[in-house]
């Protein structure tokens, strides 16, 4: 399969594109380097990779990019609420029109399957957290982040399913190990944290969130991208695993195990514009996955390539998406 991961420098790209090659697929990662290409350095050379530089809202590049592929996996975006925040315009004129655009121009060259990453924080703020969100579940976003998410999704799910059959992956929180390693996700942020400055301030410890490791959620593209296009096309899936929600406290008590002298302050916050439990159950009894690594998995791998230096600067503004 010859596959175009746009976004493919990015830290859930990055590990896709490893696991994609090492399936024995042909890949072209495209990305503009936002944050810089090292994370692809291990690929660069091979047979079965190529990679091209290039801004999503520019048709040439992009018209460059889709040639001679069968698959797209769209990943390229402005991620996350700060960042989204900090350039609002550029966030909707990528995440929302160039998507839609690059949707179109798949369609024009024949592609057959177009899987976009999108996020569980579509739910939002839920109103009752004791009943899991499941695909079908009311989507409330609250924020610009989510609102292009479901600006995309909508649009995508209601396009006929020839040339271009469209697939939705609501992905958990991201944890865990990349080559385009990132401290603004809340996991890494919070092991980073005690670990290097042995204190946190952690505000509305109350609220949930389910969180998946970023190979897990690789391996959830690959599946979709090898499952039988009828259990696709038109699909969304929510991509984690039920057991993987949790409130900040959860994620603290596993942390103060691994760090007891740690200094926790704790901020009570009455209002969160996100609160939200997610179900899993589809794309585990369809597509067969389940996680192979938790958020406890996630926190250890972490603090060893901290402690040995394998991460020697966690400061390095590389590793966030929100440049000051």
């Amino acid at each position: 399969m010859s596959i175009l991961v746009t976004g493919g420098a990015g830290y859930l790209g990055s590990v896709l594109c490893d696991l994609l090659t090492r399936s024995g697929h042909r890949v072209r990662a495209f990305d503009s380097l936002m944050h810089g290409g090292r994370a692809l350095l291990g690929l660069a050379g091979r047979g079965d990779f190529e990679f091209l530089r290039g801004d999503l809202r520019d048709p040439n590049a992009v018209r460059a990019a889709l040639r001679g592929v069968h698959t797209v996996v769209h990943l390229a975006a402005i991620v996350g609420d700060p960042a989204c925040a900090r350039q609002p315009d550029v966030a909707r004129a990528v995440n929302e029109t160039a998507a839609l655009a690059l949707f179109a121009a798949a369609r024009e060259a024949g592609v057959r399957r177009f899987l976009f990453a999108s996020t569980c924080s579509n739910y939002g703020r839920m109103a009752d957290t004791s009943i899991a969100a499941r695909e079908d579940h009311e989507l409330r976003p609250v924020s610009l982040y989510a609102e292009t998410k479901v600006a995309v999704e909508r649009e995508l799910l209601a396009a006929p399913l020839a040339p271009t059959a469209a697939t939705v992956l609501r992905l958990a929180t991201l944890h865990g190990l990349s080559p385009r390693m990132r401290f603004d996700l809340t996991v890494n942020e919070f092991t980073m944290e005690l670990f290097v400055r042995r204190k946190l301030v952690v505000f509305g410890e109350q609220f949930w969130r389910p969180y998946v490791h970023v190979r897990d959620a690789a391996r959830a593209f690959a599946l979709a991208l090898e499952a039988p296009l009828e259990t696709v096309a038109g699909q969304v899936f929510n991509v984690g695993d039920t057991r993987e929600n949790y409130r900040k406290s959860d994620l603290l008590e596993l942390l103060v195990e691994r760090i007891p002298d740690a200094e926790v302050q704790r901020v009570h916050k009455a209002e969160d514009p996100r609160d939200y439990r997610v179900a899993f159950e589809r794309i585990q009894e369809r597509l067969g996955f389940k996680v192979e690594r938790r958020v406890a998995d996630g926190i250890d791998e972490i603090l060893s390539a901290l402690a040995t230096g394998l991460i020697d600067d966690p400061a390095d503004p590389s590793h966030t998406n929100v440049r000051t």
